[in-house]
């Protein structure tokens, strides 16, 4: 039973990590700060990106658009996904300048710290602020099922210790700097994202069934197959027998846990291989048809131009 479920987890992540690759997470630090009250800013919609602030010292009172403000303490982070415009302060205000004007006032050019707000220094807050983003395009349900914030206490961080020790190396690699920092930090930024994803659940109901179906031995199994060979010829009566499940079960169970259907999310999952692949510009339109298990390029085409609006001859115009 142990090993089973040991084997489940290694599953489990290997899905997770297809998705964040496939979908290219990118993590970047945007800067460090020193803010001394009365502070505060509102960090502006950004479409596609997911924001996090790990508040070092000090404290920091965050409202995102339509929620309650939330006091973070020492130790705290939060992940604010969906490029979800939020106001940082302290002390709590409901409006603030943007950061864009906060930045020029404080004459920051994006080197070293962030130094604003008033003079009182006993009132300091230090923060890690950065982001992350994905793909042009990229879907998924567990993007889908993330919540307007996730929060991680400093206790919360204890029972979650990959995440805690991963925060704690970035806050060192941060605060030292020196050569190859830059890099360091965003590997660990990335890193963290995912242990955030894992931990998150916890507090975040609309996440448990997509993290559920993942580390679930029947369908888990079948999601490790439709990442590993996009390209074969997959059926609900096929999957459901290597789930070793009847079809009506099997597409139940799916469907409950994830909020379609196997074949919809075969299909969803396809096209976004292919936005993948079209980004290597050594790998054809045909290629690219091929591998993310589409047998013509017309039909490929069709259903890549509904779904994202744009042929692939286009799109990969596009990001060129």
């Amino acid at each position: 039973m142990a090993r089973a479920r040991r084997l489940g987890y290694a599953a489990a992540m290997d899905v997770l990590d297809d998705i964040l690759a496939t979908l290219a997470l990118k993590g970047a630090l945007y800067f460090r700060t020193q803010f001394s009250a009365p502070w505060a800013t509102t960090v502006p919609e950004l479409k596609g990106a997911a924001r996090f602030h790990l508040i070092v010292e000090g404290q920091c009172h965050v409202s995102v658009a339509g929620g309650a403000t939330l006091t973070l303490g020492a130790g705290d982070l939060i992940l604010i996904p969906a490029g979800r415009s939020h106001i940082l302060a302290d002390p709590p205000v409901n409006s603030a300048p943007p950061l864009e004007t906060v930045l020029k006032d404080a004459g920051y050019d994006g080197e070293g710290v962030f130094v604003a707000g008033g003079d009182d220094g006993a009132a300091a807050t230090q923060m890690i602020c950065g982001h992350y983003t994905f793909r042009d395009g990229a879907d998924h349900p567990l993007l889908r099922a993330l919540p307007a914030q996730l929060v991680f206490s400093a206790a919360d961080r204890m029972r979650a210790p990959w995440l805690d020790e991963i925060l704690r190396l970035l806050a060192r690699r941060v605060f030292e700097a020196g050569p190859g920092a830059g890099a360091a930090v965003t590997r660990l930024s990335e890193a963290a994202f995912v242990e955030m994803v894992r931990a998150g659940a916890e507090g975040a109901p609309e996440m448990k069934p997509v993290l559920a179906a993942l580390a679930d031995r029947q369908i888990g199994r079948t999601l490790s197959l439709m990442h590993a060979r996009p390209h074969e010829i997959w059926t609900v009566e096929g999957l459901a027998g290597e789930a070793g499940m009847s079809r009506s079960r099997y597409a139940e169970k799916f469907r409950a846990l994830i909020g379609m259907s196997p074949l919809a999310y075969l299909s969803e999952w396809r096209l976004q291989k292919a936005l993948a692949l079209l980004d290597n510009h050594q790998c054809t339109i045909q290629q690219a048809a091929a591998e993310s298990g589409y047998r013509s390029p017309a039909a490929f085409t069709r259903a890549f131009t509904a779904k994202f609006g744009a042929s692939p001859t286009a799109y990969r115009r596009q990001r060129a």
